[in-house]
């Protein structure tokens, strides 16, 4: 792992600071450069992260509804050989959303 020194203004240190625990994954979300309607659903979950949730919050977070039904149905669609590519790529970014969830999870349970 790199440990990584900014220099911030004051003004956005004491914004950043109280959300440090999630900064990575904050980072991480923003940096992946999603390129489907899976960019909305990593959206969310860096708002979530920036509320600064507890680990019991975090333990309880879910992807909201919407996200979880397209992720179904696309599954769904890749077992029976059926999605496009477009769709396989929106299916690989919620893959990738929902591993760093879990990640995340296992994070706040340290």
């Amino acid at each position: 792992m790199v440990q990584l020194t900014v220099q911030l203004p004051d003004r956005v240190a004491k914004k950043i600071n109280p959300q440090s625990p999630w900064l990575a994954a904050v980072f991480e979300l923003n940096l992946t450069g999603f390129h489907t309607l899976a960019a909305g659903t990593a959206a969310e979950v860096t708002r979530f992260l920036m509320k600064n949730p507890s680990a019991q919050e975090v333990m309880n977070f879910h992807v909201p509804e919407p996200a979880q039904t397209r992720l179904r149905r696309l599954l769904t669609l890749n077992e029976a050989g059926l999605l496009a590519e477009s769709e396989q790529l929106e299916l690989d970014e919620l893959e990738q959303i929902e591993h760093m969830i879990i990640m995340l999870k296992a994070q706040a349970t340290d």
